[in-house]
């Protein structure tokens, strides 16, 4: 039986969410949406087209770090069109073309050289290059890469340099940081990843050394949203850190005054929280669609 990928809804709902189709991303991609978060492994593609099915205006893929990417085999499914990058005993990375205009892809590098030859083997497949800058896990920090750039801004903003330097100028160039101890580090380090030319700046509202159980920090978040203004610049700034869903995303808007919320772990439970009437009793009403997506995108 042939298997196509879709987010098209079932007949008796309206919940998919009609969008117009990007050329490309610009700066204004990144203002006035609500957006799902980089995740390793739950942020794999059906994941992310449930999230556009309902609502999100972008979607991040998990980080992927450079020299992972490097070598893989470029595979197009012929049935269900989806494109995987295999390493030797599994894909590396996996999408679609109907998510290409929302999707920025996430690299964890600490190497302006790797950074650029990753990001350009996946450039045909993608509208967005982020690097991880703020990943406390070890996997990640050992190497140099992900919160360990925090405190290297010169080899941080190097990266960000090389990258906007190196792909075509309709292919966005972003970072996500974490906050730094203080309010007047943050704001120095921001001031620098702005003057690199991203095209957007994501701050997840915790510290290096905070947990997830940890209540974000979202109240520092409009100081730095102001300052930002303040420099003349139109960057847009994304909050992250225990938005639970659209409705809330207001809330988070109005404390930070950012231009947009990036949704991670309500996004894990639940990928229609991204809807003003997100679904509910999920069992009986997203996980079957969800589990057709991942047969069909494993095809």
């Amino acid at each position: 039986m042939t298997r196509h990928l879709s987010m098209s809804p079932p007949p008796d709902t309206d919940r998919a969410v009609k969008r117009p189709r990007l050329d490309h991303l610009t700066s204004d991609s990144f203002k006035n949406g609500v957006f799902l978060a980089p995740m390793v492994r739950s942020g794999a593609l059906p994941t992310r087209l449930m999230a556009l099915k309902h609502g999100a205006a972008l979607v991040w893929g998990p980080e992927v770090v450079d020299k992972a990417i490097l070598h893989a085999e470029r595979v197009v499914d012929p049935v269900t069109g989806v494109v995987s990058y295999n390493g030797k005993t599994r894909a590396i990375f996996t999408t679609h073309p109907i998510e290409k205009p929302y999707l920025v892809y996430q690299i964890g590098s600490a190497s302006p050289e790797l950074a650029v030859q990753a990001a350009k083997t996946v450039v045909q497949d993608i509208s967005g290059i982020d690097l991880n800058c703020g990943c406390p896990k070890p996997f990640s920090t050992h190497a140099g890469m992900g919160a360990a750039l925090l405190t290297n801004p010169d080899l941080l903003c190097d990266i960000l340099t090389a990258l906007r330097r190196e792909l075509p100028p309709e292919v966005t160039v972003s970072a996500k940081i974490r906050l730094l101890p203080t309010q007047e580090e943050t704001k120095r380090l921001v001031q620098r990843i702005i003057q690199t030319g991203v095209s957007a700046i994501t701050v997840h509202c915790r510290t290096r050394n905070m947990r997830p159980r940890e209540a974000a920090l979202i109240e520092r978040l409009r100081d730095i949203v102001e300052f930002v203004e303040s420099l003349g610049v139109d960057i847009p700034v994304v909050a992250n850190g225990d938005c639970q869903g659209w409705e809330d995303a207001k809330r988070v808007k109005n404390i930070t005054g950012a231009s947009s919320v990036m949704i991670a772990t309500a996004a894990e439970a639940n990928p229609s929280c991204f809807s003003s009437i997100p679904l509910q009793d999920v069992e009986s009403t997203l996980i079957p669609s969800y589990l057709r997506l991942v047969g069909a995108a494993a095809h």
